[in-house]
């Protein structure tokens, strides 16, 4: 389900969100919230959580930054080898963390 929902979001990106106006009121997108919901929670939280980001896209609410907030089970088994970063994890209370993804960097600079 969530392969299927990530693929409707990104079909929405590509092709649907270039014929509106760009009148998201939230950074990130409402669009690129429900990728990264999907990508770092359980479907139905996902699913949860997406909706009321778009109940709260109108003019009602200011708007500003909104990033997601998850749980992060911790992993005793740390493997110490290169990685790329995606997302950055900034702790705001015991067990719940913002997600903030790593800005792209051209890998001619290595």
């Amino acid at each position: 389900m969530k392969r299927l929902f990530k693929y409707l979001i990104r079909f929405y990106q590509k092709y649907l969100s270039v014929i509106s106006h760009g009148s998201c009121r939230y950074y990130p997108t409402c669009s690129n919230y429900a990728l990264w919901q999907f990508e770092n929670n359980t479907f139905f939280k996902a699913i949860y959580f997406t909706i009321l980001r778009i109940l709260k896209c109108n003019q009602f609410f200011e708007g500003g930054f909104d990033y997601p907030i998850v749980k992060v089970a911790k992993h005793n088994n740390i493997n110490f080898k290169k990685i790329k970063v995606k997302y950055w994890f900034v702790p705001i209370s015991n067990d719940r963390y913002l997600i903030v993804k790593n800005r792209e960097w051209k890998s001619s600079n290595e």
